[in-house]
């Protein structure tokens, strides 16, 4: 007889050796042991119970309701009982909450982003209606409108799952997604409210009691300073729909436990968040955070799959021993660690960033330093995040490849976070914009050096000075093409793929020299010099001509 023995997972918090020593590198002792305290009762959920029914409703995709029994329109659509799970674990646990109390500061990110890392990879993409949430909260606050402020922040906030709520972010309509500047969606005045009249193309979190849309005013040009940003509510007092008509669930590759509807907007009642032209600059604070999020799903994503990957190879016997004997085997989960661990690091100094800027401890050099890393971590971590789930499930052999598994949902869900927010190729040429409009990369440029100063240990070296000189060639490379339009944008994703790798790379050498001074761990020393010997540099001068021919 021929069996397999299952991975499985403990505290997922106590097993996870990056997370525990980066916290004890960054909170000051009197957060650190009731934040740790908090993760830790968040990590026995994740590995426990939790995980244990996302393995079991696999399957349990959502319905659309459209009719009740007496031919009411009525557009209800039927979640899983994991996904009700979800949302009261993540409002009475804080999971967008903590980040608005404040508790701790400046540190108060680290608590909530945290929280749902450990979460995430065990409530089927929860985290999506999450970051929308968090992300209107954030952009409502900043719009200084206080009648929505009060209306909506303390409801998306809220630790009672009987008074939450959460946001939807509708955005992409048939004319596409990232441009969204041809939006279709129109907004006719009533008093002193809009009707908005247009489709959504996509609208992941369709279950949410609010959105946040972009529709352009009567009367306003074309293009995006003529689109205004509005707040709806989805239902009206009476339940009934806010002229919100689901046309249909959308089919997806992955994220099929994630709502995502096309909707109809026939005379919605909405409100204009900050007047009524420039919406695409309103929602600047909304892509902060929800970008922040993808990276952070990203890495929360690749852990998972590591730790049931190296499960697996405790327990898996091949040819004559288990496969955690087999040096091949160790060597593939090895560069995976090291992988995942760069993008850690990445992902969790946009969190830092973001932490200091809403608790006002950010120097200007940091605010600049923000604008550049949210964008290279969306982008970095979720191109990682897709090969290294590729590469945990091929440690499964066939098993991997088999649904009753729950291993092939994984790929399928890491496959959306290079397309969320801003695809690789858009987050890219935003890097040139930034650039363009004035920005500067000295900020990078400092932070990697900073970081390569901070690594003394000669085992570790050669990694910082590679991280440096990749930095400096993407650097000197764009310098150099700066007035070559068209080269600098087909290098733009080998140019900001590079930058996003340098960084990784230096800030995981800076830790690992902190942890060999302070925890006397070499884990992380050993990941960075197996990151070290990845494709850092990237950039390189291809022939324009060449990739036209190739791609028609």
């Amino acid at each position: 007889m021929f069996f397999q023995a299952p991975p499985d997972l403990g505290n997922t918090f106590d097993d996870d050796r990056m997370l525990r020593s980066f916290l004890a590198r960054k909170l000051p002792g009197d957060a650190r042991t009731p934040i740790e305290s908090e993760l830790r009762e968040a990590g026995a959920i994740a590995g426990g119970s939790l995980y244990r029914r996302s393995l079991e409703e696999t399957r349990d995709e959502p319905k659309l309701v459209p009719w009740d029994a007496w031919g009411h329109r009525v557009d209800r659509i039927e979640v899983s009982p994991l996904w009700k799970e979800a949302a009261r674990i993540a409002a009475e646990r804080g999971v967008v909450g903590s980040a608005y109390e404040r508790k701790y500061g400046e540190h108060s990110r680290l608590l909530q982003f945290s929280l749902a890392y450990l979460l995430e990879p065990s409530w089927h993409v929860y985290s999506c209606p999450l970051a929308m949430t968090d992300g209107a909260a954030r952009t409502l606050i900043a719009s200084g409108n206080q009648a929505l402020i009060e209306r909506a922040v303390p409801r998306l906030t809220a630790r009672d799952p009987q008074k939450a709520w959460t946001s939807g972010q509708w955005m992409t309509e048939r004319t596409g997604g990232s441009d969204v500047g041809i939006s279709e969606t129109m907004a006719r005045p009533e008093g002193e409210r809009f009707r908005l009249f247009g489709t959504k193309w996509f609208s992941s979190a369709t279950t949410a009691q609010m959105a946040l849309t972009l529709a352009r005013p009567e009367g306003n040009p074309p293009g995006g300073g003529g689109l205004a940003l509005f707040y709806l509510e989805t239902k009206n007092d009476d339940g009934s729909p806010n002229g919100v008509f689901v046309n249909r669930l959308k089919d997806k590759l992955g994220t099929r436990m994630v709502p995502t509807a096309e909707l109809t907007l026939d005379g919605a009642l909405a409100t204009p968040v900050i007047g009524t032209r420039d919406g695409i600059k309103h929602i600047a604070p909304m892509l902060t955070t929800t970008r922040t999020w993808n990276a952070v799903c990203a890495v929360s994503g690749m852990h998972r799959a590591i730790a049931l990957a190296t499960s697996y190879a405790e327990k898996r016997v091949a040819f004559g021993a288990p496969l955690s004997q087999k040096p091949l085997h160790t060597d593939t989960l090895g560069w995976l660690v090291a992988e995942s661990w760069g993008a850690f690091m990445l992902a969790y100094r946009a969190i830092e960033l973001i932490g200091k800027e809403e608790a006002r401890t950010m120097t200007d050099d940091e605010q600049q330093l923000l604008r550049l890393v949210v964008p290279l971590a969306k982008l970095t971590t979720g191109k990682q995040a897709v090969s290294v789930t590729s590469e945990a499930l091929e440690a499964f052999g066939g098993a991997g490849y088999v649904e009753d598994t729950g291993l092939p949902r994984m790929l399928r869900d890491a496959q959306v976070l290079p397309i969320w927010e801003g695809t690789t190729n858009v987050l890219s040429l935003d890097i040139l914009r930034v650039l363009a409009r004035g920005g500067s990369l000295e900020p990078l440029s400092r932070e990697v050096t900073r970081c390569v100063k901070a690594t003394r240990d000669a085992s570790l070296r050669d990694a910082a000075e590679l991280a440096n000189r990749a930095f400096a060639h993407a650097r000197a490379w764009i310098a150099e093409h700066a007035g070559d339009v068209p080269a600098v944008e087909q290098g733009a994703r080998r140019f900001a793929l590079t930058l996003g790798r340098s960084i990784e790379l230096a800030l995981l050498c800076e830790h690992a020299q902190w942890s060999l001074d302070n925890e006397k761990d070499a884990h992380f020393a050993a990941a960075a010099r197996l990151l070290a010997r990845t494709p850092i540099d990237l950039v390189q001068d291809l022939t324009l001509d060449d990739a036209r021919t190739l791609a028609s």
